[in-house]
């Protein structure tokens, strides 16, 4: 699906996009420069959002807030959530 949108860049925000865009570049057009940075942002985002999660778990595991796997996913999320349902 494809969907269109206007944009108003600063002279020099337009010729940074020209630059990029083009004959001996790396997109064809600005469009293409434009979704790949905001992909490029995307990841990003998710990056960061990951890596929280991750030091929030270790943060987690070194003050002891751990629980144990007993190898069954759903039988250990639905006792989770029993357990603290308020």
């Amino acid at each position: 699906m494809s969907n269109s949108i206007n944009l108003s860049l600063t002279d020099e925000l337009r010729e940074y996009l020209d630059s990029n865009t083009g004959d001996g570049t790396l997109y064809a057009a600005p469009s293409e420069f434009l979704r790949s940075l905001l992909r490029e942002k995307e990841e990003k985002q998710a990056s960061a959002a990951l890596r929280h999660a991750i030091i929030s778990g270790y943060q987690d595991a070194i003050a002891g807030r751990v629980y144990r796997f007993s190898g069954d996913l759903r039988k250990d999320m639905a006792a989770f959530q029993e357990k603290n349902k308020e």
